[in-house]
């Protein structure tokens, strides 16, 4: 059963389109890249999927009991972000906010919940730690961990190895293939064309005409994956 189904949505500011007759969809297990040239309108989906924005045309159908606000969000960080003043541990946790419902604190459970993902995700020994004080590639494994903490059942990735070096970007692709595996359903906006086709179980490809949707197989032998791999993919 599909977690999401996009029914010939058209997406944009004001009134004025970027992106239309949008159709694809996302099933349980699935691990979809979204590519496509800057300004093609890769942040604005992800802003709709999750609620953040309001379709021009078209409708957007969640299936299998999944929620706009169970919905696991890593977005791109700003550097006013990266010098967040808190720790680890409490920023883990602030995942777990939407689950809280009236009560002001967090329950044993969720504590428990967020233990668990920090240790799964090798960051135990950073839970006292500030979060500024961290370097990239750990930001990113404490941001994972609050995303996770949101969701059981879906992950929305927007750029989630921007400006890290080589070795922790490959590594944190491989962290996200693990979570992929163990049944989070994973949609990631990616500027790597060559990570998207090796990791991904789909590809979106929006910007162009006609819109690609499908599988990495049938999108490696598509004449859009030529194209945009020859023309430098979305640094261009």
């Amino acid at each position: 059963m599909a977690l999401i189904n996009v029914c010939g949505v058209s997406l944009g500011y004001e009134g004025k389109a970027i992106v239309t007759d949008l159709d694809f969809s996302v099933g349980k297990g699935d691990y979809l890249c979204i590519v496509g040239e800057n300004g093609s309108g890769k942040s604005t989906l992800m802003k709709t999927l999750l609620g953040q924005k309001s379709v021009i045309a078209g409708k957007i159908e969640f299936g299998d009991g999944l929620k706009q606000n169970e919905i696991g969000y890593l977005p791109q960080q700003t550097e006013v972000q990266k010098d967040f003043p808190a720790s680890v541990k409490e920023i883990v946790l602030s995942g777990c906010l939407n689950g809280c419902g009236i009560r002001p604190f967090y329950s044993r459970a969720q504590k428990k919940q967020a233990a668990d993902i920090m240790e799964k995700l090798n960051i135990s020994d950073l839970s006292g730690r500030c979060y500024r004080e961290l370097s990239g590639g750990q930001q990113q494994r404490v941001l994972l961990a609050r995303a996770l903490c949101a969701t059981k059942k879906l992950l929305i990735l927007d750029e989630p190895v921007a400006g890290l070096d080589p070795v922790v970007t490959k590594n944190l692709y491989h962290l996200i293939t693990e979570i992929n595996k163990e049944g989070i359903t994973v949609i990631m906006v990616s500027h790597d064309i060559h990570a998207a086709i090796e990791f991904s179980s789909h590809i979106l490809h929006i910007g162009n005409k006609p819109l690609f949707f499908g599988t990495k197989e049938d999108y490696e032998n598509s004449d859009g994956c030529h194209c945009f791999i020859c023309d430098g993919g979305c640094d261009e």
